[in-house]
């Protein structure tokens, strides 16, 4: 049982406050303004290049926004004491050197935050990957690389979920066993912020949307909330952001 359980609180809160990215003369993020909270699944959507991962990029601290803010439990990712055990984050791919197995992989992690060698374990068998442990990633397919992205999001047992496309690669008794992952971290208290551009793979499992197109926020609010006036969430998304590409990434 993770050590937050059913625990609630500002410590779970993401908060992006007018964030403002550029590149040159590009605007890649304009005044981008959502919270996710605790015990809620809050979707990302948008379409490619909207501007998704450079908002995630900037809450995980990788990049450094041009104005405004964001904050996770009150405090940038920068100044978090232990941000492995506060938030779990799978961005931009596995993160794994080609040549280690996984096992090695999450076991340095391990050891670098100071987390127990147990977990590695428990990780690999809740993503499914105890049986190829001793396989080298560069074998892995794009489905189970997905998964220890995932093992090492988990391994700090954190609050918070920052999850970038998770489904990629994943049939579909893998993206099942994603949303089931979502749904308990949530209903237990816990934080998940699902970034997606696949509008049908979380309109069954999000409390709360948020709509970024040309990177700019849209339309947040609950499901019934976003779809009000729209008929069901893809028609809405198309109506939203015209089905276009943005700027951003």
């Amino acid at each position: 049982m993770p050590r937050w359980w059913g625990r609630t609180g500002i410590v779970g809160v993401l908060l992006i406050d007018q964030v403002v990215k550029r590149r040159g003369s590009r605007t890649v993020l304009d005044r981008v303004t959502f919270a996710a909270r605790p015990g809620r699944v809050t979707a990302f959507l948008g379409p490619n290049g909207a501007g998704k991962s450079s908002t995630l990029r900037i809450l995980l601290g990788i990049d450094r926004a041009d104005q405004g803010r964001a904050l996770i439990g009150g405090r940038p990712y920068r100044s978090l004491r232990e941000p492995l055990r506060t938030v779990g984050a799978m961005l931009d791919g596995v993160g794994a050197h080609r040549s280690r197995t996984a096992w090695s992989h999450l076991a340095w992690i391990a050891r670098t935050h100071g987390i127990p060698r147990r977990r590695v374990r428990e990780v690999l068998e809740q993503v499914g990957l105890a049986g190829h442990a001793g396989v080298r990633v560069g074998r892995y397919s794009l489905g189970m690389g997905q998964r220890l992205g995932l093992a090492a999001a988990l391994l700090g047992e954190p609050e918070v979920l920052v999850l970038d496309e998770p489904v990629n690669g994943l049939d579909p008794e893998g993206i099942r066993w994603i949303r089931r992952l979502v749904r308990d971290h949530a209903d237990a208290g816990g934080t998940v912020l699902l970034s997606s551009h696949l509008i049908g793979e979380v309109a069954g499992v999000a409390d709360d949307l948020v709509i970024i197109a040309n990177g700019r926020v849209v339309r947040t609010g609950t499901l019934a909330e976003v779809t009000a006036g729209h008929g069901d969430l893809e028609e809405t998304f198309f109506a939203l952001t015209g089905g276009a590409p943005g700027v951003g990434r």
